[in-house]
């Protein structure tokens, strides 16, 4: 089924409001999650609206809290989230990022005790928006085990790097450290479908491309194997550093996923050069890459980021793609 972009962020914002939200704080966090399902990002869209409505139900979510900052040192800057809503506070974290490298080239906002900022790559489009590189990542709770171990010790912290372009059709790569992430092993098993490629382990221990089986285990293999393993360790050691605030380790202590650690990074190009020199170096390497001969005929080699605007358009003509039983559950909160 599909539905229509107003009315799905009518129903958001709605439910919301419900909840506790403020009408102005309401729509604009609706915003967010519509947003994330028209630019074909389900998961962490109508898919994920249930969790955080949940979540607002047994308090772990104050829906009044706005992230302030606690320390400063010329162009970074360590802010607290007060278990707010996630991506509200991970939009204005950005926001002050993208301030701090208008003003000094680059800019860097380290934000602790953070609720889960749902699709990373919001804010990798805006600071791309704001004409800024943009370089975010995440921890999470303890969801993914470290390479040749069994049992889940590191995040699958996702990480997102954003270029921007002019015309506004920027590049991203917008990416978990597990080969899937949770939200695309639901929206796959959901749609009765299997993985294109293995994404964890079953019960028996072999790996398989079958999503549900993996979400059972919660057995993912991590990106690269055990260089996958390393970087997530890593981001969530200079993310705890950078805040001081709640490891993957500590999160894991909490019960459910709440209190995480977020950086956000913009850099401004405009600094070294003009916009239309840098759209000049990323449209050069753009045609290189998609230059290349690919591995069949009905293959089309992309860059990252390239098919965004082309599904929000799709998906603003004729509505969102939505899973049912996801959609009934939020028309009867």
């Amino acid at each position: 089924m599909r539905v229509s972009y107003d009315t799905m962020l009518a129903e958001f914002e709605r439910v919301l409001k419900k909840y506790g939200f403020q009408a102005e704080r309401a729509h604009d966090a609706a915003e967010i999650f519509v947003q994330n399902s028209l630019s074909g990002v389900y998961s962490h869209g109508l898919n994920r609206f249930p969790v955080v409505v949940d979540y607002l139900k047994k308090g772990e979510i104050d829906p009044d809290a706005e992230a302030t900052c606690v320390a400063s040192f010329g162009n970074m800057e360590r802010w607290d989230g007060h278990r707010g809503f996630g991506p509200l506070n991970a939009k204005q974290a950005m926001n002050r990022a993208v301030e701090l490298a208008h003003e000094n080239g680059i800019g860097m906002v380290a934000l602790g005790n953070n609720n889960h900022w749902m699709r990373g790559g919001t804010y990798g489009w805006q600071a791309a928006e704001a004409g800024c590189i943009g370089i975010c990542w995440s921890n999470t709770c303890p969801n993914m085990p470290a390479w040749g171990a069994k049992d889940n010790h590191i995040g699958n912290n996702p990480i997102i790097f954003s270029v921007p372009r002019s015309n506004g059709e920027h590049l991203m790569v917008d990416c978990a450290l597990s080969q899937f992430s949770y939200g695309k092993l639901e929206t796959t098993r959901l749609a009765g479908k299997e993985l294109p490629v293995v994404g964890g382990y079953d019960e028996e221990g072999n790996l398989t491309k079958d999503p549900g089986a993996i979400e059972r285990t919660r057995r993912m293999i991590p990106i690269g194997y055990w260089k996958g393993s390393g970087l997530s360790i890593m981001l969530d050691l200079i993310a705890t550093v950078l805040t001081n605030a709640n490891s993957v380790s500590k999160i894991g202590t909490f019960g459910d996923e709440i209190g995480l650690t977020q950086i956000m990074i913009a850099i401004d190009p405009s600094k070294f050069q003009d916009a239309s020199v840098t759209d000049e170096i990323i449209n050069a390497i753009v045609t290189d890459v998609k230059s290349s001969e690919p591995v069949s005929e009905d293959e089309e080699v992309r860059c990252p980021g390239e098919g965004v605007c082309r599904v929000r358009k799709d998906n603003l003509e004729n509505g969102i793609p939505a899973a049912e039983e996801k959609w009934n559950e939020v028309l009867a909160m």
